[in-house]
């Protein structure tokens, strides 16, 4: 070509691009620039970083000393010691030593609806999170329609009549929504908070039925020896009304003694029904704790002698005690699902783009649906951005913010809950320590005064009232004893709830996760 023709061929293609607007070369340049300004936009983070609340950084739950010995030690049985710093095992009712405690914590944490909710609760969560996850990937359609078709005449002036014709169409498409400002992926972050805080709660209602089915077999267990030594207390008293009828009889008493024992029978007598109802309480709780009817209950209850105190209850430091139990754990999801809130929120404010594309066909005899003649295609970028809508924007920013701060203060409060608990179970295993070994060295005192009771009877120096008196005794400190055991027992298990037990499924791979969650994990 020669030099003319070239500037013949440039003064042309200038003409061209001045008549559309500047050209494709600047038009290519500003988009550049577009998607450079996005994907910078695209690295900025809409989310708030998280602070969490500081917690004490030493042993201690209590005001004063922590207390490292709860109970001493006695003939036959060590001190029982805390040991901080480390996590009750996963099972922690295993400490209790009884077999069939273990198989009733089993069948409960396998039966029971609560527990069934709980996991559909977080199957569902998981879908949730696995929905969010797909605008991460192209969305592709297909679709096929066959019409029939006829034209008005009045189109062309009434002049010819109407056309009818079929028409045979068939396309895929293909959209995608670029990422650009980080919407999809707050998205997804709060989806997979609610799903970990499903998954927390579930772990939750696992620690909280175990808890509750260990307190009720502890409870049932020490009714049940409370009601056999009132059983024998109550025999030991009509044995006395009958003595003392039949020294009335003699002379030897007044009939004032007669009416002190009978009303003495009869306290003791009452004292029957209220540890039947409640050992019938504890009965139908683990019945229905074990997804069974109350009716159709019958495993043999635990016994006292059954249960062992652990000799050294494991206590978790305060900063691991908040990433331990569950209810704290659910509460921390509960604020990265309020922070991706507001990511969402500032995001708003930001245009949208939605990238499409489509191929196709259209024919209007099915002979030539696969002609290339047919075929169509199309390609779009829709960028939509806010800019008047009432103040709505703002509003919802605002009450994301707001939505935050509901969700910090909640998680104080949960925090100090599990602290006070904590600090409360502590306290009461040593009084529970002083009472049973206040109890027990009362039994041995009732039961050596019972022995010798017995053997002056048999020397003749004295009468069997004075061994029935003794015996009623020993059954009475048997009462509190049992009592004050089950008592100590139950604040044992209170006390490993408080600390939440195991952890449950905190260390069990996230089911459902998409691959896009290793950079979802929180705010940056």
């Amino acid at each position: 070509m020669s030099g003319r023709g070239k500037r013949e061929c440039r003064s042309q293609r200038c003409a061209t691009d001045d008549g559309t607007g500047r050209g494709w070369r600047q038009t290519g340049r500003w988009l550049g620039i577009g998607i450079v300004f996005a994907a910078g936009l695209s690295g900025c983070s809409f989310t708030i970083p998280l602070h969490l609340p500081p917690v004490p950084a030493g042993p201690g739950y209590t005001a004063r000393h922590a207390p490292t010995v709860l109970a001493p030690a006695s003939p036959g049985r060590p001190a029982q010691r805390i040991r901080y710093g480390e996590i009750a095992q996963a099972r922690w009712w295993t400490l209790l030593r009884s077999a069939p405690l273990d198989r009733l914590v089993a069948r409960a944490l396998r039966d029971s609806p609560t527990i069934a909710a709980a996991q559909a609760q977080l199957r569902e969560a998981q879908a949730n999170m696995a929905i969010n996850a797909s605008v991460f990937y192209p969305q592709v359609t297909g679709g096929l329609s066959v019409s029939r078709n006829k034209t008005s005449g009045a189109s062309f002036g009434g002049r010819f009549p109407g056309i009818t014709y079929s028409l045979f169409s068939g396309d895929v498409a293909v959209s995608y929504y670029p990422d650009f400002f980080g919407v999809n992926r707050l998205v997804y972050q709060g989806s997979r908070a609610q799903m970990l805080y499903q998954r927390d709660e579930r772990d939750a209602a696992q620690l909280t039925l175990a808890g509750n089915v260990v307190d009720s077999a502890v409870g049932a267990a020490s009714t049940g020896a409370q009601i056999r030594a009132t059983q024998a207390s109550i025999r030991d008293e009509r044995a006395l009304l009958m003595l003392t009828q039949a020294q009335y009889a003699s002379g030897a008493v007044s009939y004032n003694i007669i009416v002190s024992q009978r009303s003495q029978l009869l306290a003791v007598e009452a004292e029957l029904a209220p540890l039947r109802q409640q050992f019938a309480v504890y009965r139908h709780q683990l019945a229905i704790l074990t997804g069974s009817f109350p009716g159709q209950w019958r495993t043999r209850p635990l016994t006292m002698a059954g249960l062992h105190e652990p000799d050294v209850i494991p206590v978790a430091l305060p900063s691991t005690l908040v990433r331990h139990r569950p209810d704290i754990r659910a509460a921390t999801e509960q604020m990265h699902y309020a922070i991706a809130q507001i990511g969402v929120a500032r995001a708003q404010f930001f245009p949208t783009v939605t990238l499409s594309a489509m191929l196709g066909t259209s024919a209007l005899r099915a002979s030539r649906f696969f002609d290339p003649i047919s075929g169509v295609w199309g390609i779009a970028a829709d960028l939509v951005q806010p800019i008047f809508e009432g103040g709505k924007l703002r509003a919802q920013k605002r009450a994301a913010y707001a939505a935050f701060d509901t969700t910090f203060a909640l998680y104080r409060s949960v925090v100090l809950d599990a602290f006070a608990q904590v600090a409360d179970a502590l306290r009461a295993l040593q009084h529970d320590g002083r009472a049973v070994a206040l109890d027990r060295g009362a039994l041995a005192a009732a039961q050596t005064a019972y022995a010798l009771a017995q053997a002056g009877y048999r020397a003749g120096s004295a009468d069997y009232l004075s061994v029935l008196t003794a015996d009623i005794a020993v059954q009475n400190a048997r009462i509190a004893l049992a009592r004050a055991e089950g008592q100590r027992l139950q604040d044992t298990v209170a006390l490993f709830v408080a600390l939440g037990g195991d952890d449950w499924g905190s260390k069990r791979p996230v089911a459902g996760a998409s691959p896009v969650a290793a950079r979802s994990q929180g705010p940056s």
